[in-house]
């Protein structure tokens, strides 16, 4: 053995070597309980509550536990999502728990969402680009804030990106995917569509009694929504025709190029405009370096987004939070041009110009995000909506107001915006003995002056004080700053720091 050098192995070559043998699905299950580990961290952190939506979902399950037909029919009602009545019966099975049960589902959901992300990614492009779409998803504040009050719309998120992984994982799978769709399609209409789409993909080459079965799998969410709405309200299409008056009266509608006009600015709201250009570099990469497992992602994300424009163009609401399944998907191609360097062979050129490219890509990200994120607003953010519901529970518990309203049950509010929040507060069944002062007032104005001589002559006003004024008093069309005066001959029988409460009993 002439001239045989014998080296050592440092201890940190041979821990590099251990750490690149590890398998990453063992590094996907690590970061997956590392993410759960801090979602109940910052559930305990920020004890938020439940959305507008959620209550009413809360509310309505709460009725039917106690064998009671929830009223759909209210004030300014929500559209109702069987799917989240169902969780809002368990969880209302708790108690005032309940409410904050409905949050940590949201969480769940969120965390299942940025699993999925990493899951997509890997089986289309490896698991670079599947680490830096969970990333990317796990990175976007907007819908951290929006699972951390509860919002439906994360659930939602959450199913659309499984059912694209399972039909990712096996082409034409059927059932799983179907199933998976119908439960995203008993929380937002949207994916009634994607379900019929995706019938006319897996029927294509199936026999007869298989497009049958499969037909009647795509037609669980409409049929089980439409049955909903004819049990309580006596009109199957009860909730497409009042979510679409509801647009109109708080002017949520738009012509056809306002919608489209709006898809920048609201996935520039989501995304950022650092992953929207990554997006569009990456969607033409992904095409060109796998355009066969490309295909399902990409179809999907123009499906969502065909969806919102369509529903925008007929009159429905158009909200940002109806763009989330199109943004989220979009976060994929983005994780392209950050990642999809490691689809090349190592050492190439093309692959040293790409990490370059996704360098600076990602520097200009953390510079946009360090210059326009916020961490203390959002905190505050989240810290208000538990103060409120927090100072509201304290204001209808305290024994004045206690003493007042078994004297005068009826209890009144600015507007819609806090009659959820009472009722579970008070854990009333209906909502007959609480109403909106905005209700009343528009009432009266087309000659019906029932409700607010109800008020007058014996009721309990709730006005929201100093930041609840702007959160939960005016927040919508309609909302009159006169109906945070209080009324001639009520009397202020308590205050805190959000809330005062009058009475005239």
């Amino acid at each position: 053995m002439e001239s045989a050098t014998l080296t050592r192995p440092t201890p940190g070559s041979t821990r590099m070597a251990w750490l690149g043998a590890v398998p990453a699905s063992t590094w996907a299950r690590f970061g997956f309980a590392v993410m759960c580990i801090g979602a109940f961290i910052g559930y305990f952190a920020f004890p938020t509550y439940p959305t507008y939506d959620s209550f009413y979902a809360l509310l309505w399950g709460r009725d039917l536990l106690h064998l009671h037909l929830p009223d759909f029919r209210v004030y300014r009602g929500p559209t109702e999502h069987p799917l989240a009545i169902a969780f809002g019966m368990f969880c209302s099975i708790f108690g005032q728990g309940g409410a904050r049960l409905m949050v940590l589902g949201s969480i769940g959901s969120f965390v299942a969402g940025v699993a999925g992300m990493y899951r997509l990614g890997r089986l289309c492009f490896g698991p670079v680009v599947g680490l830096i779409a969970a990333l990317l998803l796990l990175s976007r504040f907007f819908v951290e804030n929006l699972a951390a009050q509860g919002y439906l719309d994360i659930s939602y998120l959450a199913l659309i990106v499984w059912a694209i992984v399972l039909e990712v994982e096996q082409r034409r799978r059927g059932a799983p995917v179907f199933l998976t769709l119908a439960a995203a399609g008993l929380l937002r209409p949207d994916a009634w569509v994607l379900s019929g789409v995706y019938w006319l993909w897996c029927s294509w080459p199936a026999d007869n009694r298989t497009r049958l079965k499969y037909l009647a799998m795509a037609a669980i969410a409409p049929v089980v929504w439409a049955g909903l709405d004819a049990i309580v309200t006596g009109n199957p299409l009860y909730s497409l025709s009042a979510t679409a008056e509801l647009a109109q009266e708080l002017e949520r509608t738009q012509g056809l190029g306002s919608v489209v006009g709006s898809l920048w600015s609201y996935m520039e709201r989501i995304d950022k405009l650092p992953v929207i250009l990554g997006a569009l570099v990456g969607a033409p990469l992904a095409i060109w370096m796998a355009p066969r497992r490309v295909l399902i992602p990409l179809a999907a994300f123009l499906l969502l987004i065909g969806v919102y424009v369509a529903e925008g163009a007929v009159g429905a609401s158009v909200i940002d939070r109806y763009l989330l399944g199109g943004a989220t998907v979009m976060l994929l191609f983005c994780a392209v041009s950050i990642g999809g360097w490691a689809m090349l062979e190592p050492g190439s050129v093309l692959r040293r110009v790409w990490i370059a490219g996704a360098a600076v890509l990602v520097l200009y990200g953390g510079a946009s995000a360090a210059t326009t994120l916020s961490l203390s607003s959002l905190r505050t953010t989240l810290a208000y909506h538990e103060d409120f519901h927090e100072g509201l529970a304290s204001a209808l518990h305290s024994p004045q107001v206690k003493a007042q309203l078994r004297r005068c049950p009826l209890l009144s509010l600015p507007n819609n915006k806090l009659i959820p929040d009472a009722r579970w507060i008070l854990d009333t069944v209906g909502q007959h003995d609480i109403v909106a002062r905005s209700q009343a007032r528009a009432d009266a104005e087309q000659g019906s002056p029932e409700l607010a001589r109800r008020i007058q002559h014996g009721s309990v006003a709730v006005y929201p004080l100093g930041s609840a004024v702007f959160f939960e008093a005016i927040v919508d069309v309609g909302d009159d700053p006169r109906d945070q005066l209080p009324l001639t001959g009520f009397k202020r029988i308590y205050i805190n720091h959000y809330y005062a409460v009058y009475g005239n009993c």
